[in-house]
């Protein structure tokens, strides 16, 4: 693949329980189109990666989420994974990162639980996109119109599903990002 996204700056935020492939396949993509990727994560140290219900690698963690600037970021990528999905809804630095990312028109990638913080931020309302489909009744409940596809891009929110959707995924995110898509403000 070529470096088409030479000098990008992309932050992927998690924790513990964030489903490992979810994580590491999209960071393989991003950096091999010549990206420079960060994992943040509310601790510093390392974060424990699952395989579905079973542990599986210590990731690295570049920089704790408290300690970062959005304005530093040309995107964020949210992989799932139940555990960690739901440990960064509810970390105020998690949310307050995300949200501005989210106000900035930062584009996005979620894939799978990953969705669940977008609710916190309260930009979602009008939005359309897809994930793990036990997410349907939440995203909508914040104003998101939720689809069933594969992959979904809108205006630069690309989401998708599960770990099958991957290879759709990562192509998706990284055709914005070349293509220097912006996420379409919402109030």
């Amino acid at each position: 693949m070529s470096a088409v996204l030479t000098g990008k700056r992309i932050a992927i935020l998690a924790t513990d329980g964030v489903e490992g492939i979810e994580l590491t396949e999209p960071r393989r993509a991003l950096e091999e189109a010549g990206a420079t990727v960060e994992l943040l994560a509310p601790e510093a140290g390392s974060i424990q990666a699952m395989d579905q219900r079973e542990k599986s690698e210590r990731l690295p963690v570049d920089r704790r989420v408290a300690e970062a600037d959005p304005d530093q970021y040309d995107a964020l990528v949210l992989p799932g994974g139940v555990v960690n999905a739901d440990k960064l809804r509810v970390d105020r630095d998690a949310v307050r990162f995300t949200r501005a990312l989210l106000a900035a028109g930062t584009p996005i990638g979620v894939i799978c639980h990953g969705a669940w913080i977008l609710t916190e931020t309260g930009l979602i309302r009008g939005r359309t996109l897809t994930s793990y489909p036990t997410l349907r009744t939440d995203l909508q409940n914040a104003g998101a119109r939720w689809v069933d596809e594969e992959v979904r891009s809108d205006d630069g929110l690309v989401s998708s599903r599960w770990p099958a959707d991957l290879p759709a995924f990562n192509a998706r995110i990284i055709k914005e990002l070349a293509a220097g898509r912006r996420l379409r403000k919402t109030a």
